[in-house]
């Protein structure tokens, strides 16, 4: 089959085995992905968790059909319409564990629901699992302009936060933002946008941040983020390491939460799933939630979509389809 693999002189479509499911396992014929970031730090050799490295098989969100399964996969069957994420999806067939998979509404494209897994999951284990967010509570998303962050912006609306706060440093992106349920957008580069979010909640700052920038905001979060208010880091898309200023975090008292799916277990994948459908289903069929697809490559250009993403001035998801 073929499939996007890291090699000794990039990433490049490539001859590979085809996969054989066993045990919880299903295996896909995909017929879509959705890119994200950590799929293109991947194609410059970076590794993400434990997975990267030449050899690999790239990618992380995908949809199509089950075409067979392990012994015990449950609660699925061949034929099955799927979306879900795990390693190795950008190839014609790719392995997922049986409780890593949501059922793809009927009316629903694989294009338009492989842009859904991820953001899914990251941000309603963010918000709601681990940030704790409350209908009447407020609300900060760092780097609310990309995939993940337009999820965030309408799962806090949809839970009936009074106060959605968004940010992003490109304007035309920054300006759309309250098309996805922000209240007010800020500029993160901007030395005043602390003052901005202080103003909107009477000087008490914000009940939860969603963090995808970390490194250069870390200090102004705390400032941003109300006494007894939760802080939750998603991400490093600003670097991973920066000054971080103890005596504020303690005198605010501030919870301050890591979450990655790198190491988390296969379980507690699976209960993040459960929780999604559990919760916030509904609002998926009715497309109450959704993600705008930037653009749709074909799999032979997988090499531009990856070039598009990389030029950073495109609005949601960016999908290849097979």
């Amino acid at each position: 089959m073929k499939a996007y693999v890291y090699g000794a002189n990039g990433a490049a479509i490539t001859d590979v085995d085809k996969p054989v499911p066993t045990g919880p396992q299903v295996l896909i014929r995909v017929r879509a992905c959705g890119l994200n970031r950590a799929d293109l730090g991947m194609t410059k050799g970076h590794a993400h968790g434990a997975a990267g490295g030449a050899g690999t098989v790239l990618g992380m969100e995908w949809a199509g059909e089950i075409e067979a399964l392990g012994d015990e996969a449950f609660g699925c069957q061949v034929g099955d319409r799927v979306m879900g994420s795990g390693a190795a999806a950008f190839g014609e067939y790719t392995l997922a564990d049986h409780g890593r998979l949501f059922p793809i509404p009927d009316d629903m494209s694989f294009e338009q629901a492989a842009t859904l897994p991820v953001a899914l999951t990251t941000m309603h284990n963010a918000l709601i699992a681990v940030g704790k967010l409350r209908a009447g509570q407020s609300v900060l998303i760092q780097g609310a302009s990309s995939g993940v962050g337009l999820m965030a912006l309408q799962i806090a609306k949809l839970k009936g936060a009074r106060l959605v706060v968004g940010s992003s440093t490109d304007k035309s992106r920054r300006d759309r933002l309250p098309e996805f349920g922000a209240d007010l957008a800020i500029d993160s580069s901007s030395a005043g946008w602390v003052d901005q979010v202080l103003a909107a909640t009477g000087d008490a700052g914000v009940d939860l941040i969603i963090d995808q920038i970390s490194g250069p905001v870390a200090n102004q979060n705390l400032a941003a983020t109300r006494v007894l208010g939760r802080i939750v880091n998603v991400g490093r898309l600003g670097g991973t390491h920066a000054d971080f200023n103890f005596d504020l975090h303690a005198a605010r008292r501030i919870d301050y939460v890591g979450v990655t799916f790198r190491s988390r277990s296969i379980e507690e994948i699976r209960e993040i799933f459960r929780q999604v459908r559990g919760d916030i289903w509904t609002a998926i069929e009715s497309r109450k939630l959704t993600l705008p697809l930037d653009r749709v490559f074909p799999f032979a250009e997988i090499g531009q979509a990856f070039a598009h993403m990389e030029a950073n001035r495109h609005l949601g998801k960016i999908v290849v389809s097979l």
